[in-house]
């Protein structure tokens, strides 16, 4: 998978979760428990909706948002994201 492609999964996938509120909320709750349980699940989330995505380019686009409210997720959740 080309790098440009990976991101834009990445990005979209983000997408499909942040719409799905209380999918997001459950992700949250998971990530306080089990941070890498957590991106695990987002990965298998990805490829039961036709976006393959792999841990690291979760984690790369997470980096790359300017949006205080992932980077409170992700203070909160830092042990594995």
């Amino acid at each position: 998978m080309s790098s440009s492609n990976a991101t834009s999964n990445a990005a979209e996938l983000y997408r499909r979760i942040s719409a799905d509120g209380d999918l997001t909320q459950a992700l949250f709750r998971q990530a306080l428990q089990d941070p890498s349980g957590a991106l695990g699940r987002i990965v298998e989330i990805g490829a039961a909706e036709g976006l393959r995505v792999s841990a690291e380019e979760v984690r790369a686009h997470l980096d790359s948002l300017d949006d205080s409210a992932t980077r409170q997720w992700l203070i909160k959740a830092r042990g594995g994201l």
